[in-house]
């Protein structure tokens, strides 16, 4: 991300703003807490750009957010070629609907569970994860917007359940923060419950939302990346499937009983 030109923006800017406050490197660095060689190495890239010294700038220069959403901007350019259009039809979307088999749904994540998903892959650096979970929290901004999207989630069972002891935390931690999601009027969460053995879903994950011209388009998740689905013919297969997992799902206050089950039996 950081040799792209979101990011030369962000510095470019920093180095603008900062010398229209008539302030040296080293004063500003105090001001935002870090050093004044710290402060010169960001604005001249040597340093990756940090949400924190971003925030702490936007304060004591009074931008009202720019950098920071400037930031926002650069994490959404460095996103692969084949999730972009994806993140736009999320932002877009009117109407939402996931089924997940495996894990909780990005929109739904706390921080702590996404950084054990994302750390999951070895490949990544402390790095690469933290602006990964920064992106992936940051998606959940759709509910804050003024007009919402309705959410409906099918999740399985039996992946409030897989949680060790050393795990165990990050889940109920997890499993609480679907609770509040799910008292939302605008988010239903539902499970299948382990009882059910075999039903359609359990090919893969997929993700459906309805834009503004009442047209749909899904997401397909897999170990290369993922695919957006437009076609009329795929997308209705989706929507049959859909139609398939939530009727195994159990209604939604079930399903919220069913999960503070979860919790409990571990204590």
């Amino acid at each position: 991300m950081e040799g792209e030109p979101t990011a030369e923006l962000i510095r470019a800017q920093l180095r603008r703003l900062r010398l229209n406050a008539e302030l040296s490197q080293e004063e500003f660095g105090r001001l935002v807490h870090f050093s004044g060689s710290q402060v010169s190495a960001v604005e001249l890239g040597q340093r990756p750009l940090d949400r924190f010294f971003l925030k702490r700038a936007d304060e004591v220069l009074g931008t009202d957010g720019l950098l920071t959403s400037l930031l926002k901007l650069a994490e959404r350019d460095g996103q692969p070629s084949w999730f972009r259009p994806w993140l736009d039809a999320e932002r877009q979307a009117q109407q939402l609907r996931c089924y997940q088999p495996t894990l909780i749904p990005g929109l739904l994540q706390t921080e702590n569970y996404a950084r054990a998903v994302i750390r999951a892959n070895g490949t990544l650096t402390e790095d690469e994860v933290a602006k990964r979970v920064s992106v992936r929290i940051d998606r959940q901004a759709v509910f804050l917007q003024p007009n919402p999207p309705e959410f409906v989630a099918v999740i399985e069972e039996a992946v409030l359940r897989r949680a060790d002891e050393d795990f165990r935390g990050i889940m109920a931690e997890q499993i609480a923060y679907l609770l509040e999601y799910a008292n939302r009027p605008n988010i239903s969460v539902h499970l299948i419950p382990t009882e059910v053995s075999m039903h359609v879903g359990l090919t893969g994950p997929f993700t459906l939302a309805r834009g503004v011209d009442g047209g749909w388009v899904g997401h397909l998740e897999n170990h290369l990346g993922g695919v957006v689905i437009d076609r009329d013919d795929e997308v209705a297969i989706l929507l049959s499937r859909w139609e398939g997992v939530r009727s195994e799902a159990l209604p939604r206050r079930q399903s919220v009983e069913r999960m503070k089950e979860v919790v409990t039996s571990w204590t």
